[in-house]
């Protein structure tokens, strides 16, 4: 029979490439969003997915309304990427950021508790829970230090998972995500606010990049490799937690010169740094050791930095490569 997937937080970058994903493989795709009448689902749209998704209104707010639909669809597999994705934004509105992650997760695995236990349940975490990482890299049992209301609310949901697994045999597990890119990063992301500056600049449209800390480092990879692992996860025996990343860490100044590289321009000429754009208690080392991924589920990152990068710049008719 046909696999029917619930896809939380579809109108996203990650959303998006993992409904493609699925449906390339024979899935039937469901996705939620709280208000479907205004909410924009550009990528589902260019991806020509918009008549090949049903997209159902949705509260992840609301214990009922999520009991109801897990009762009315019955999907196979659930996977939670809803949930503000900005740490900067977290610092205005913590209490959006917390329970956007905290509450839907715990409400969404009560009710596949109290409903069907045959529901496979991933939960999209990140590696913002670490906050600095050793230069080694995490893994796994790397300790949590998060340090931003968006970093609290993906630990409280990485915890709750993992207590429901346990305590109630549910098959449910978390990916600690590292940093990973698309066209459809808003410019809210730094990476896409350079990208964006780089483009303008290169046609002439704008002069200057202005960019914080040149120094922080993060893990950036390619988003439609991820969502390959998160499907996988779900199809293994036992569930288990995973670190997803590519192993290799980049400076932000790395990713701004080779922008401007690709471009045949000379940085220095455009970039000025400005303190004022730093975050608070920002993490300056995200590095990640994803060796239990590779030997265990056999994934790996297929896409390199300087792809990544290109990637971005190529725009919309780069979208979807792998």
């Amino acid at each position: 029979m046909r696999k029917r997937a619930l896809i939380l937080g579809i109108s996203g970058q990650d959303g998006a490439y993992l409904a493609k994903y699925l449906l390339d493989r024979g899935y039937s795709v469901v996705g939620s969003s709280r208000d479907p009448c205004s909410q924009k689902f550009f990528a589902l749209e260019y991806m020509g997915l918009s008549s090949k998704v049903e997209i159902i209104k949705l509260s992840l707010q609301c214990p009922e309304e999520i009991c109801k639909t897990l009762s009315k669809i019955q999907p196979d597999e659930v996977y939670n990427l809803a949930g503000q994705t900005s740490v900067a934004q977290s610092f205005e509105t913590p209490l959006i950021a917390y329970q956007g992650s905290a509450n839907s997760t715990i409400f969404f695995l009560e009710a596949i508790r109290s409903t069907s236990q045959s529901v496979k349940y991933f939960n999209a975490c990140s590696s913002d829970c670490y906050g600095d990482t050793p230069h080694a890299g995490a893994t796994e049992e790397t300790p949590f230090r998060p340090r931003s209301p968006y970093a609290l609310g993906k630990a409280i949901a990485f915890w709750t998972t993992k207590v429901y697994r346990e305590a109630y045999g549910l098959h449910a597990c978390s990916a600690i995500l590292f940093s990973h890119e698309s066209p459809f990063r808003p410019e809210s992301f730094v990476t896409q606010k350079i990208i964006a500056a780089v483009k303008e600049i290169a046609a002439g449209k704008r002069r200057k990049l202005k960019i914080g800390n040149p120094d922080i480092e993060r893990d950036w990879g390619w988003a439609p490799d991820y969502v390959s692992a998160m499907h996988e996860m779900l199809q293994q025996e036992r569930p288990k937690d995973f670190v997803i990343a590519t192993g290799e860490s980049h400076k932000i100044i790395d990713f701004v010169q080779l922008a401007f590289d690709i471009e045949g321009l000379d940085w220095r000429a455009y970039v000025k740094f400005d303190a004022a754009l730093e975050r608070p208690n920002d993490v300056m080392l995200s590095r990640a050791n994803p060796k239990k991924v590779l030997q265990e589920l056999g994934w790996k990152s297929k896409t390199n930095f300087k792809d990544v990068v290109s990637g971005m710049l190529g725009g919309a008719n780069e979208i979807y490569t792998h």
